[in-house]
């Protein structure tokens, strides 16, 4: 079980090392293992490479006669896909594959892949996928080529290359946005803020915690609470909702920042999608049974509850008394528990909306977050409501929310804030951020960390989670992301203290010039109340009004184009993609070369 609480949820991991291991197939144009040698094909051309010299490469970096014509795709971040494996529990993972491949998204899955492999079928892939769980603990290229069932392996690589650019597309399209979104809220106030205090610092008051489970014997739900509070209360309530496969102490260091200025937080902990339950049903995991359709219910209604409690509470006797209220609440949620505080905020869950989504989008397409998403179209509700008239305001980061509410989400009339990291690729900030602000029609705010990632807001000890050891999805945390958690201490005070007379001394605080003061070389920081009209053509262009995220179909063999401008952009595209240090300019360069060169068939292929 340790591993798992040290390893990314294995749904992500499972999913994402086998889209990986296909990405690298592609990518590289290679791969090693017991088949003795790869035929790469491309359109009619065919290419015989011997194993033996990727598996060569992989080891050393070394490149043989033979390979020396892909060195340009053979970087050494490909190199270290080749070499990366992902530790797992064999039994668990037997179990949860099985699962999988008895649904829809893992026969899609199964199809996508063996499309790569022309001359493979899913039985085949099926078959050495659980050979390979039976033989080891690690997933990899290498390894499960050593068991694949041919001597020979052929890959189809404008179809790799293709899946390969499709492969949770939208954090593609996220990086292809970011200078944008950077450049056009940028503040032209040049004019420095000297505020008269400092909200990034600590308040006077000395913070105390307490841990309380309250019992929802309706639901027959225990629910941990953690309380931050002070001797002197004030201000409204504030009520945190964690992520996935997390826990109430996600944000424990902006619990403690706000209750030393008086207020009191509740951190709630959700029994069903916290990292306990993930452990805890570890030995029967499967596919379906990752998040529970329920959560979506669920989480919505813990808050209802504990908030009922809470008015209870803070009417008796003893500590607690008065320090509740509840009749004023400021709700914060990230991730998962974004999307819970945007439910109980009044948008509505529209299953109607998410279900076409999750049966238009193939599943390599998807982003972590879509895959969590589309386990709520198994409810059996057409819609759902959970508004909490208690709630009156809303802080979100890196939310889940996609197309949970459809169009619902302008039925939102409170304040509502919300954080954006450019390099997040759990909550690609297009489908989970940008789109769903610009249909709040009310009061809001939007605060974008460029260079930030899904886990940099949370608190610098979940280094050890389950999401901050992900090995799939690059995470900026620790030292280096104590920037943005200075800037959500003040952001976050100065936003709850508009509930108070001390709102217009706050006010400054909730400016771009102020925000944007804290931006360093890799983490810059902007902020806005809309999104600038400049951006709507970059939005229009990476396709955000169609239901598929990818940044495109590309139905057709790129055998089908032009040759010299398959290579140009093929090539060109491909080097810098599989380079971090590659400059988002560049892609944008690219991306936007490629509309002009291929117009007719980008439009056939929309």
């Amino acid at each position: 079980m340790k591993s798992l609480r040290k390893s990314l949820p294995l749904m992500f991991k499972l999913v994402g090392g086998i889209s990986t291991l296909l990405l690298s197939l592609g990518a590289c144009m290679t791969s090693a293992s017991a088949a003795e040698q790869l035929i790469l094909q491309i359109g009619p051309l065919r290419h015989k490479i011997k194993v033996e010299d990727i598996e060569k490469f992989a080891n050393t970096g070394e490149l043989s006669a033979e390979l020396k014509p892909y060195s340009f795709l053979l970087t050494p971040q490909v190199k270290d896909i080749l070499e990366k494996s992902f530790t797992i529990d064999p039994l668990i993972a037997e179990q949860f594959l099985n699962d999988l491949f008895k649904s829809d998204d893992g026969e899609r899955l199964l199809n996508q892949i063996t499309a790569v492999l022309p001359n493979s079928n899913p039985e085949e892939l099926k078959g050495a996928l659980k050979l390979l769980l039976r033989q080891t603990s690690k997933l990899s290229v290498v390894n499960l080529l050593r068991v694949y069932p041919q001597e020979t392996v052929t890959i189809d690589l404008s179809k790799a290359a293709s899946l390969g650019i499709q492969l949770n597309a939208s954090f593609l399209q996220s990086q292809l946005i970011a200078p944008q979104l950077e450049k056009a809220l940028k503040t032209t106030n040049s004019t420095p803020i000297v505020p008269r205090f400092d909200p990034t610092a600590p308040g006077q008051e000395t913070v105390l915690m307490e841990t309380l489970v309250l019992n929802d014997r309706s639901r027959d739900r225990q629910i941990p609470l953690d309380i931050y509070y002070a001797k002197k209360t004030k201000g409204p309530l504030v009520v945190m909702s964690h992520g996935f496969a997390a826990d109430r102490r996600f944000l424990r260091y902006l619990a403690r920042h706000l209750a030393s200025y008086g207020i009191t937080v509740v951190s709630v902990e959700h029994p069903g999608s916290d990292i306990n339950a993930l452990i805890k049903t570890a030995t029967g995991l499967k596919f379906s049974q990752i998040l529970p359709p329920a959560e979506f219910v669920d989480r919505p209604q813990d808050i209802s509850f504990v908030l009922t409690q809470l008015t209870t509470l803070t009417q008796q006797k003893g500590q607690f008394k008065g320090k509740f209220n509840t009749e004023q609440v400021s709700m914060i949620g990230h991730s998962f528990g974004g999307y819970t505080a945007l439910a109980l905020g009044g948008a509505t869950l529209d299953l109607k909306a998410l279900r076409r989504f999750c049966q238009e989008n193939e599943p390599l397409g998807r982003s972590p977050a879509d895959w969590l998403q589309c386990a709520a179209g198994e409810l059996p509700y057409s819609e759902r409501k959970f508004k909490d008239h208690r709630i009156k305001q809303i802080i979100v980061f890196n939310p889940i929310i996609g197309e949970l509410f459809g169009n619902h989400l302008s039925e939102i009339n409170i304040p509502t804030l919300m954080l954006s990291a450019s390099e997040d690729g759990i909550t690609p900030t297009i489908p989970h951020q940008l789109k769903p602000f610009q249909q709040l029609s009310g009061e809001k705010y939007l605060l974008v960390a460029v260079g930030a990632t899904h886990m940099s807001v949370t608190d610098i000890s979940n280094g050890n989670s389950a999401m901050g050891q992900n090995t799939l999805v690059r995470e900026v945390m620790g030292i280096k992301a104590e920037p943005l958690r200075q800037v959500a201490r003040g952001v976050s005070l100065a936003f709850i203290q508009q509930l108070t007379p001390q709102g217009p001394d706050y006010q400054g605080f909730l400016t771009g010039t102020y925000i944007e003061s804290w931006s360093e070389k890799n983490l810059k920081f902007r902020f806005g109340t809309q999104l600038p009209s400049s951006l709507d053509t970059w939005l229009n262009v990476l396709n955000l009004g169609h239901q598929k995220p990818s940044l495109m179909p590309f139905k057709p063999d790129f055998s089908s184009l032009p040759i010299v401008n398959f290579q140009h952009y093929f090539v060109d595209a491909r080097q810098q993609l599989l380079k971090p240090e590659s400059s988002t300019e560049k892609l944008n360069e690219l991306f936007t070369g490629l509309l002009h060169t291929h117009t007719g068939q980008f439009d056939r292929w929309s």
